[in-house]
């Protein structure tokens, strides 16, 4: 991969924040790395994770080809931009008219559903929908059907025509485990649920898993029957994950500028409209996140053993260092990549200071 210099700054102190940049290098050894644990149809990318087709073809060029989306739009953005080899919706829909957007597409693009319930299989099959997968429930309390009714929506979905490729599942709760054995115990316990519903389902897919456990699932295959893990976090990465010690690196921060600075604090221009804080704050190398506003991160250089994370901050004592001066720039990880990147319709890609390129997240949005 060439990328080209990028129209709108040479350098990242050129760009206007607060602005996702992305490190190639960190970006091509996370795609490559998890091309070699999972190759091929092992993985179905999760596009939720970045929302753009132009990563979806770096991760083709690894040689990933089937997807995982969470919205109709990604869906239907995805085979517009002929990437709809294999594309799984992994989440119920019952609108008829977005069921019926992803129907007119199925002459140019493998498009399968999930399904969980009567109504969900019923609505795919008024709609036009051929192809599904039964998603079942194997502990994260979400969408998915009791592991016992698999079977019976398998045949309900054949009754209206439909072809049933298989069984998805999706063990969420076990993806950050900070135990990595307990993780790998409640994995396999999770997927032997999910393979006693496949047999009941028929189909050749068994798909599940995420960036979290993807090695468990690399390792036990056999035991599992697990066709395809469904990760999509690796690529960009977050401190949510980063934490688990994997194999991948932070490709992705949030570009921000220091607009205050104070004795004991500094202030830059990355606040909760361009940040996915569901999973806590951000994090700023060498900084203590204090807490996060509307379009502010308010931080400083302490101690990392003597900080007190209220409001008011730390002790004086606990400063080690002047606060970064107005107009220096920052990289803020976020904690969870996925609602980012849906803050923001554009990235950068860079390698050091240098921008190399501006690519769009044309899968935003509903």
């Amino acid at each position: 991969m060439h990328p080209k210099p990028s129209p709108d700054a040479a350098t990242v102190h050129e760009l206007s924040t607060p602005a996702v940049v992305v490190d190639i290098d960190a970006l091509e050894h996370n795609l490559s790395t998890m091309a070699a644990v999972l190759p091929g149809a092992l993985l179905r990318p999760h596009v939720k994770a970045h929302k753009s087709t132009a990563l979806a073809a770096m991760q083709r060029r690894h040689g990933h080809h089937h997807f995982t989306c969470a919205t109709v739009r990604e869906m239907v953005g995805m085979a517009r931009a002929g990437l709809g080899e294999d594309l799984l919706l992994a989440n119920e829909v019952v609108d008829p008219d977005r069921l019926h957007e992803l129907a007119m597409l199925q002459d140019r693009a493998m498009i399968t559903v999930a399904v969980d319930s009567d109504a969900t299989v019923d609505a795919a099959a008024r709609a036009g929908i051929r192809h599904v997968l039964i998603d079942v429930n194997i502990g994260l309390p979400r969408c998915g059907c009791a592991p016992g009714e698999a079977g019976r929506l398998a045949q309900r979905a054949r009754d209206h025509g439909m072809v049933v490729r298989g069984v998805m599942g999706y063990e969420g709760h076990l993806m950050a485990v900070d135990d990595r054995g307990t993780q790998q115990r409640d994995t396999l316990a999770a997927m032997d649920q999910l393979r006693e519903a496949a047999r009941e389902v028929g189909g050749d897919i068994i798909s599940a898993g995420g960036t979290g456990n993807h090695d468990v699932h690399a390792a036990h295959r056999a035991r599992t029957g697990v066709t395809e893990v469904q990760a999509g976090s690796y690529a960009l990465m977050d401190t949510y994950y980063s934490a688990l010690g994997l194999p991948f690196r932070q490709a992705l921060t949030i570009l921000g500028t220091v607009i205050a600075t104070h004795e004991k604090w500094a202030v830059a221009d990355v606040g909760l409209k361009s940040l996915g804080m569901d999973h806590g704050n951000p994090s700023i190398a060498n900084h203590k996140v204090w807490f996060c506003s509307d379009e502010h991160v308010t931080f400083a250089t302490e101690k990392p053993d003597d900080a007190r994370t209220d409001h008011t901050g730390p002790t004086a004592s606990s400063i080690r260092a002047p606060q970064p001066a107005v107009g220096t720039r920052v990289r803020v990880i976020p904690a969870h990549v996925d609602p980012t990147m849906a803050m923001h319709d554009s990235f950068y890609l860079v390698r050091g200071d240098d921008v190399l390129d501006r690519l769009p997240i044309d899968l935003r949005g509903w």
